[in-house]
């Protein structure tokens, strides 16, 4: 598997621990993975490629659908 640098910003990297010591998620590489794939998601579905941000007003942009998403998860 390719291996990618990132920088997250320590909050993220905060979030990202929590998540694993909760037990919502086993690994970090485990959340960046399904970020990735809510992120394809929604350039698919929202035709949100090329979008950085919530340009369309009715459009989510992708830290809404994660949101959204891990709000789903731990109802």
């Amino acid at each position: 598997m390719p291996m990618v640098t990132v920088s997250i910003s320590p909050l993220q990297a905060a979030d990202i621990r929590a998540a694993i010591d909760d037990g919502t998620y086993v690994s970090s590489s485990e959340v960046v993975r399904e970020a990735l794939r809510l992120w394809d998601a929604a350039r698919k579905v929202d035709g949100l490629q090329g979008q950085r941000d919530c340009a369309p007003a009715d459009a989510k942009c992708v830290a809404d659908m994660f949101a959204d998403h891990e709000h789903r998860r731990s109802a």
